[in-house]
C-alpha cells in the first residue's frame, strides 16, 4: 500500500486588538468548500517557509507579513493526503486585511472555533490558541 502524498501548508495566526483570531471559509469551487480554516496555503517547491507564508497571506488577505514566529508544527492524515502544517504567529503586518479570494472572513476566540465547521487538521491549533488565551499571551498583530 502506498503512502498518501504529502502537502506542506503554511498557516498564519493573526489576532485583532480584541484578542480574536482570523479564520476564513473555503470558497465555493475549492476543495472542502464551506469548511473554516486559518489563513495560509501550500508551500511551493524550493520556497522557504516564511517566504511561502508571506506570499500566501499577501494573495489571500492583501497584507505584508512584517514579523512572524513559528508556533507549531503538526501532521494530519486525510484519506487522500498527509498535510504537514507549519503554523506561524503573525506578530506584525502591514496593510488592511481583505478577502482577496472572495472567502468569508471572521474574527473568533478559540471557544468560538468550536461552533464552526473547522477543518480537522486545525483542531490542534485551536487547543494552542485556547492555551494562549488562558495565559494572556495575545498581543496586537497590526504593525
Amino acid at each position: 500500500m502506498s503512502s498518501p502524498r504529502a502537502v506542506h501548508v503554511l498557516v498564519g495566526l493573526i489576532t485583532d486588538d480584541r484578542g480574536r483570531w482570523l479564520v476564513n471559509c473555503r470558497p465555493q469551487g475549492a476543495p472542502l468548500a464551506g469548511w473554516w480554516e486559518f489563513p495560509g496555503g501550500k508551500r511551493r517547491p524550493g520556497e522557504a517557509p516564511l517566504e511561502a507564508l508571506r506570499r500566501e497571506l499577501a494573495e489571500e488577505l492583501g497584507i505584508a507579513v512584517l514579523d512572524a514566529e513559528r508556533a507549531l508544527e503538526l501532521v494530519h492524515d486525510y484519506p487522500d493526503k498527509r498535510v504537514a502544517l507549519d503554523v506561524w504567529r503573525v506578530l506584525r503586518y502591514g496593510g488592511e486585511i481583505a478577502a482577496r479570494e472572495r472567502q468569508e472572513l471572521k474574527w473568533v476566540t478559540a471557544g468560538e472555533c468550536r461552533e464552526l465547521k473547522l477543518l480537522e487538521a486545525d483542531w490542534p491549533i485551536v487547543e494552542r490558541l485556547a492555551a494562549w488565551e488562558r495565559s494572556s499571551v495575545i498581543s496586537r498583530s497590526r504593525g
